[in-house]
């Protein structure tokens, strides 16, 4: 018996000591002050800035990402400046910013501003992601109505699915669907609400803060329940493999490429 615990001894003085783990309230404080929002700025407008969605920062702290209808949406109006809002509602700060890569299949866009670099968000493998698994979302819902102020949500992955269902009446479908019919792409289901100024949130790890996933509330909302009348309780994300494959492309480097897992 003295042999056996010597040698267990033995065995825990050299064994690896376990990665201490944070607590979601603590990965929640270091992941709010990426969360920016996105919109746009003119100064003859009442009021001058506009919040249309969510983005978080990733790269070298001057690249944001969001949906690429969020972008559609802000460049819609003649005259006024594309944006993204930093800080809260009493230290806000209002940079413009230009398109640097834009995916309207994956409704994905990358944004980059003139500005101090912001803390960034790593992106983790999304390929890992079950059915089952429980993540968060942080963004802005509703838009400016609440304020700048970063809202959490969570929610189950309750499918990992087709960006679109067929319907049965073909009269239904029109080119933009016929295409994604014939591409189809895989997206998360989650049991959780989102609203229109979620989309472009970031779906993170609850345990380390990894995104994996970017919230799309509207886009493929428009493609996979159109035939609904009413609005559900079911949201979507547009998983992170697409999102690094887009960073690739445009020469993008992320701080954590060589560290996924």
């Amino acid at each position: 018996m003295q042999y056996i615990i010597t040698f267990t001894l033995i065995i825990l003085a050299f064994a690896r000591p376990a990665e201490a783990s944070q607590s979601f309230p603590d990965i929640l404080k270091a992941i709010k002050p990426s969360i920016v929002a996105i919109g746009n700025y003119k100064k003859t407008r009442s009021p001058a800035r506009l919040l249309l969605g969510t983005g978080f920062v990733v790269a070298d702290g001057n690249h944001v990402v969001t949906n690429a209808h969020v972008i559609d949406s802000a460049r819609s109006v003649p005259d006024a400046l594309l944006s993204v809002f930093i800080g809260r509602e009493r230290n806000l700060k209002i940079y413009s910013a230009k398109v640097v890569a834009y995916d309207r299949e994956h409704d994905l866009a990358i944004v980059r501003f003139d500005g101090p670099a912001q803390p960034i968000l790593e992106i983790g493998d999304s390929s890992r992601v079950q059915e089952g698994e429980i993540y968060a979302f942080s963004g802005f819902p509703i838009g400016q109505i609440l304020g700048q102020y970063p809202v959490t949500h969570r929610g189950m992955i309750a499918a990992i699915t087709p960006n679109i269902i067929p319907m049965d009446n073909a009269k239904q479908l029109n080119s933009a669907d016929l295409k994604k019919l014939r591409e189809p792409f895989v997206i998360f289901q989650l049991d959780a609400t989102a609203y229109p100024g979620n989309s472009g949130s970031p779906l993170f790890d609850m345990k380390n803060g990894r995104v994996i996933g970017v919230m799309n509330k509207v886009y493929v909302k428009t493609a996979k329940e159109k035939v609904l009348s009413d609005p559900s309780g079911i949201s979507y994300a547009i998983p992170s493999k697409y999102l690094l494959s887009m960073l690739q492309q445009a020469g993008i480097k992320t701080k954590n490429q060589r560290e996924m897992r």
